[in-house]
């Protein structure tokens, strides 16, 4: 057998024996870093996340800057993969499309020509269609790239090298926002006004402890790309910024257009005889406006927003979605609260504060400490800029000084020149150079040997003194560079004033009115409605009070279970022998034609349970519910609607029990009459009777075995009714029920004479 070598060593050898769980978190938290640093969480100082920023740095390469001519996208991306961000080009020129967009962002980093999707929703067109450059947005978040400002570092393969963060002084977190979602964590920024930004940051450079109440003063809240209004208060504005958490409640602008600088805010566009029609102009952020019309058509499909006839797109580069009411009697304050309610045009942001700082440690700020960081890295950015200049200056005076001390000794550096085989160390020793001058001099042409060139020198050298003064002055003094900051911000300000197009603030913020009060349920057309439903659970719905004993038609096998009038309006209560409680819309109901449609389409019911009872809800109205056991209570009808198809658990029902009498309870009727399957009976006062919202309820009849039969309420003084059998149609009555009046929970004793033998009242 061969000897084992080094080289034919068992692969298996190199497996590490470690713990499952410690490897995987272990390296779940390596991708969860990488994920939150590196990929979805934007830097404080620029704003951007690394996709945004690796496409304008590609951009700026290529010298796509505003007056240049566009390039094809796909240019773009393809210098973007291929040399600085290794991922999909569709996610890359997704991220593209979005900073070409003027509905996405406030202030748009790239100017796209072309399809580049619009607010309906719809997508871009593909890379080699459209075309794009730098915006001078862009270019002022750039700018200083050039001048040390930052420092650079090697791109994924070594080949190319890219900056960490961009130093402009465009304050583009807030400016633009952002969104992602990382490991654990997330973030959302909406926009803001670039005006507002640098006041608040003015103030804060003027006075560091300034409050966050001061703050708020210059710093209103978010303004959206497409405008709409933001109808918090503002404290719940002041308390999000202060925490860095919070929501903004946004909603469409109905308004028929601007006048000079006001908006007509009502939105009502008055037509001829009387008829009016409500205009939309700007919807709410991040809301496609395809979406929204289908949202309101739908509506308008299923007749849940019957005060509302029609809806029109009739935008071009301006939306105007309009909507025709059913009437000109129709309120049009119901008209709007109903679209806020039912539809996407009343939405929230959530404002997440999540950013990177400067040490690339993620946190959650306030604006107050995310604006004195903010300042504090264009401080810093400020500083490496100054140096970096006085680096230069000092270079170029090293090299001024040797071309004046070369003019005031021209001839003899000509002679040594001429004479000598290595005139740069002569020249060194006899002139007290440095190697940089001596070389330097030896460059120089024959031209700039002019008289006029020293004059022109020594004026440089005068200018760059003063500079480097001023600059020593400015690298020493704090107070200067905080000085010097605001009158670049000042100086910026001026591109986003308020009587700009781009700066002009889009959304307004005012807090909401109380809203109007109403019930979607008004908008119900009335009508009479005959409802049936089949043993087998089909339900339909006539129109008009039918007469309950009409033959209605049943599927073979199917027979009739509950018939009873209602209204269009109505609410039906839906129990279950489970105990749980349905609600259904009489305006929901399939209409009468045919068989109807089975109610477990509609409500979300468990198979094996049976109805027990179908009834109209009346407000206040209450209800005996009584379980095979013997326990029940009483219960309001109001508390026994159900927001949604899975119902609302009311009576607790335990294995073998089962929910067996739900009766309406009259005002009139004060006693409450039990009969057990033993054929007892107890008849006791209604106040005993606990109302409850749910639960087992109480004991009602106590029985040594079988369960409760039936149960229901009377008026003590008119006494207890029953149908005689047969085809008779009379009733008995007994006045006299004293001799069964016990306390609620006793046994009972055996009926009055003739009482139906299937214990039924």
């Amino acid at each position: 057998m061969a000897e084992i070598t080094d080289d034919d060593s068992d692969p298996f050898d190199a497996i590490v024996d470690a713990p499952f769980d410690a490897a995987l978190s272990e390296r779940y938290l390596v991708y969860a870093l990488s994920t939150i640093t590196a990929r979805s969480l934007p830097d404080l100082r620029d704003g951007l996340k690394p996709v945004h920023r690796r496409l304008l740095w590609a951009m700026r390469q290529l010298k796509l800057d505003p007056a240049s001519a566009y390039k094809k996208s796909a240019r773009v991306v393809g210098d973007v993969i291929g040399k600085y961000h290794p991922h999909g080009d569709s996610s890359v020129y997704d991220a593209m499309v979005r900073l070409a967009q003027d509905f996405s962002l406030r202030y748009p980093l790239v100017q796209g020509q072309g399809n580049f999707g619009n607010i309906d929703g719809d997508n871009a067109a593909a890379y080699r269609y459209t075309e794009a450059r730098l915006t001078k947005t862009a270019i002022q978040l750039m700018a200083g790239l050039d001048e040390g400002t930052v420092e650079f570092h090697p791109t994924y393969n070594g080949e190319e090298e890219e900056p960490e963060i961009f130093p402009g002084l465009f304050p583009n977190l807030l400016a633009n926002g952002a969104t992602g979602i990382a490991v654990g964590m997330a973030t959302s920024i909406p926009s803001h006004n670039v005006a507002e930004v640098i006041d608040a940051s003015l103030m804060l450079i003027d006075n560091p402890h300034a409050e966050h109440a001061d703050i708020m003063k210059v710093f209103k809240g978010p303004d959206f790309a497409t405008g709409g209004l933001v109808v918090d208060s503002p404290e719940a504005i002041s308390t999000a910024y202060e925490t860095g958490k919070g929501s903004f409640r946004m909603r469409g602008r109905f308004s028929t257009g601007r006048t000079g600088d006001t908006w007509e805010e009502t939105g009502i566009e008055r037509l001829g005889g009387g008829q009016w029609q409500l205009v939309i102009s700007e919807i709410p952020y991040m809301l496609p406006k395809g979406k929204l019309i289908e949202q309101v058509a739908q509506l308008i499909a299923d007749r849940k927003l019957p005060i509302l006839e029609d809806v029109r797109d009739e935008s071009d580069e301006q939306v105007r979605i309009v909507f025709v009411p059913k009437s000109r009697k129709i309120d049009p304050e119901l008209l709007k609260e109903s679209l806020y309610r039912l539809t996407d045009l009343e939405s929230r942001f959530t404002l997440n504060l999540n950013v990177l700082d400067a040490g690339r440690t993620p946190g959650v700020l306030g604006i107050r400490l995310l604006l004195q960081e903010w300042i504090k890295s264009q401080i810093d950015i400020l500083v490496r800029r100054t140096q970096h200049r006085l680096d230069k200056i000092a270079s170029r005076l090293e090299l001024v000084e040797g071309y004046i001390i070369a003019y005031l000794n021209l001839d003899r550096i000509i002679e040594i020149i001429r004479t000598e085989d290595e005139p740069k160390p002569i020249m060194m020793a006899e002139f007290n150079l440095t190697d940089r001058q001596a070389e330097a001099i030896l460059n120089m042409r024959l031209r700039s040997l002019r008289k006029l060139e020293e004059m022109e020198l020594r004026q440089e050298r005068e200018d760059l003194l003063k500079e480097q003064d001023e600059l020593n002055k400015l690298l020493e003094s704090p107070a200067r560079q905080r000085t010097r900051l605001k009158r670049d911000l000042t100086n910026l300000r001026k591109d986003y004033a308020e009587d700009t197009a781009l700066g002009r603030r889009r959304t307004t913020i005012a807090q909401a009115e109380p809203t109007v009060e109403f019930s979607l349920d008004a908008m119900i057309e009335k009508e009479p409605l005959t409802v049936i439903l089949s043993a087998k659970g089909w339900i339909r719905a006539a129109r008009g009070h039918v007469p309950l004993d009409s033959d209605f038609k049943f599927k073979e096998g199917d027979g009739p279970a509950f018939a009873f009038h209602a209204q269009t309006t109505d609410k039906l209560l839906i129990a279950l022998d489970n105990g749980r409680f349905y609600t259904l819309g009489g305006d929901k109901l399939p209409g009468a034609r045919g068989f109807g449609e089975p109610i477990r389409t509609m409500l979300d019911i468990d198979a094996s349970a049976q109805i027990v009872a179908v009834i109209p809800h009346r407000p206040k109205m209450q209800l005996l519910l009584a379980s095979s056991a013997g326990k029940g209570f009483a219960a309001v009808s109001d508390e026994l609607l159900a927001e949604t198809r899975k119902g609302r658990a009311v009576v607790t029902t335990k294995p073998g029990v089962r929910l067996e009498v739900v009766r309406e309870i009259p005002e009139e009727h004060d006693h409450v009459a039990v009969v057990g399957e033993n054929r007892k009976l107890v008849v006791f006062s209604l106040e005993e009777l606990p109302v409850l919202a749910k639960g087992q309820g109480v004991m009602l009849q106590r029985y040594r075995d079988g369960g409760l039969a039936d149960a229901t309420t009377l008026k003590l003084e008119d006494g207890l009714s029953w149908a005689m059998g047969g085809d008779t149609g009379r009733t008995r009555t007994e006045k006299d029920m004293m001799m069964w009046k016990v306390a609620r929970g006793a046994a009972g004793r055996m009926p009055p004479q003739g009482f139906p033998r299937d214990n039924k009242f």
